[in-house]
């Protein structure tokens, strides 16, 4: 599908969405005039209409308590280690045990991947995206290097085999000196001379359209490419206590050789008003990265 038929396809389905939008992405710069549909999806693995597989949307409508514990509907997230050296490249292994305490073996793919995982400093810095690989014997192991000390929050991302969509969450220990990153707003990010803006305000409680757009040195990105079965993947964090939000477009997967930009929509819902970290991961010319932006709701 070229990317002119496929916006023509979008664009009445998302008129309603950008005239609400518009007065608010108008303060920070007008939102693109053409981009992929998309819903939100506050927790791990996701329909397509922002529903979890038993009809009930996650995150947001929970209280935005995703994240928060090890264990939930009878899944527990067991690390093998709690600790890894800081700068000093390491393994990450772990289980999903279910209420038999036995790892769990049988996951469903959810966007491209078995499961998610997310780890990020306690301070809301060093975000790692991850997608660890399953042993026969239910042990998850991937590498990870933690950039510097501190205490660090892992995130767990699945969907069970005939179970939840659901995001546990442990801490991982760096031994060293740590000094919190006081993270002011911001709502434009440069990654490898490409500037990525977020339009939009997040509203608690209700839907709310934000718009990245990207560009490289100061051109629109016209050739996104799709990265996990969609053309970005944008993860929400609130600071306070580093409740899980995670955000997912909702268009149909593209194809491979399909290509976006330079904006990408997505609706998200937060549970209540304070300060939140979100991480936009897009792919351009092979590979992935990663934009950080700080934004203030209420």
């Amino acid at each position: 599908m070229n990317t002119a038929v496929r916006v023509a396809g979008y664009a009445t389905a998302l008129a309603v969405v950008f005239g609400a939008a518009f007065g608010v992405g108008s303060a920070v710069g007008e939102p693109p005039a053409a981009v992929p549909a998309v819903a939100a999806h506050p927790s791990g693995g996701h329909s397509s209409d922002g529903q979890s597989s038993d009809g009930q949307a996650h995150g947001a409508d929970d209280g935005g308590t995703d994240g928060l514990a090890a264990t939930a509907a009878g899944y527990t997230l067991v690390p093998a280690v709690d600790t890894l050296e800081p700068g000093m490249a390491g393994e990450y292994a772990f289980t999903v045990t279910g209420s038999d305490g036995a790892p769990v073996t049988a996951f469903d793919v959810e966007h491209e991947q078995l499961l998610h995982l997310v780890v990020v400093r306690r301070d809301a810095a060093g975000f790692q995206h991850l997608h660890p690989a399953l042993g026969p014997d239910g042990v998850w192991r991937v590498p990870l290097t933690l950039p510097a000390g501190g205490i660090y929050r892992v995130y767990a991302d699945f969907v069970p085999t005939g179970g939840p969509e659901l995001v546990l969450g442990t801490d991982l220990f760096a031994p060293g000196d740590f000094t919190p990153i006081p993270f002011g707003p911001s709502r434009v990010a440069q990654v490898d001379g490409y500037q990525v803006r977020l339009d939009g305000d997040l509203v608690p409680g209700t839907s709310s359209p934000v718009f990245a757009t990207v560009s490289l040195d100061g051109a629109p990105v016209t050739d996104l490419e799709p990265y996990l079965g969609a053309f970005g993947h944008l993860v929400a964090l609130r600071r306070s206590d580093l409740a899980y939000l995670h955000v997912h477009p909702s268009a149909a997967t593209p194809a491979p050789t399909d290509r976006s930009g330079p904006g990408v929509a997505f609706v998200a819902e937060v549970p209540a008003s304070g300060g939140y970290r979100l991480f936009l991961d897009f792919r351009h010319g092979g590979v992935v990265r990663t934009a950080e932006f700080t934004v203030d709701v209420g």
